[in-house]
């Protein structure tokens, strides 16, 4: 199955948080990063008096079922020092969203897809664009016009 991750990082060398990551995507069983978007930066959601975030998106293919691959990705956070104690949408050395699951919507106590705030942030909207401008957000109108309805929160795609 096609899968849509969502990296973010502010603390402990951002840009070398998301590429670990990716390798670890990578190394999930099953799965391959098949592309993966610029790194971007952008203002932080939450409160203000943090680092700004780096921000990206991959494109899994994976043979791991959504609660699965969901169980992934919070081991990848947690290995790489994820500290889910603190206040929502505090500084964090890693952040993975599960986006999208092929063409699949899941409404779970444990998980959402597509995710629910997809919609409302340009630092998950330009990135996905970026490596599948043709991608069907299931429930959603087309990418273009969640782009043009997004709110901005100061995003900048970084060099290399």
């Amino acid at each position: 199955m096609k899968a849509y991750i969502g990296l973010g990082a502010n603390l402990e060398e951002p840009q070398q948080q998301l590429e670990t990551a990716l390798v670890a995507l990578h190394r999930l069983p099953g799965s391959r990063v098949v592309k993966r978007s610029s790194f971007y930066r952008s203002k932080p959601m939450g409160p203000a008096e943090q680092p700004d975030y780096i921000n990206a998106v991959a494109e899994l293919e994976t043979t791991l079922a959504p609660p699965a691959l969901l169980l992934a990705l919070q081991g990848i956070e947690q290995a790489q020092g994820r500290d889910r104690s603190g206040q929502r949408w505090s500084a964090r050395t890693l952040d993975l969203d599960l986006l999208l699951y092929a063409d699949e919507i899941i409404h779970t106590d444990s998980l959402q897809v597509p995710h629910p705030g997809l919609a409302e942030r340009d630092f998950v909207l330009v990135p996905l664009a970026e490596i599948a401008p043709d991608v069907v957000i299931p429930g959603q109108p087309g990418l273009q016009a969640l782009l043009e309805h997004c709110p901005v929160y100061g995003l900048e795609r970084l060099p290399g």
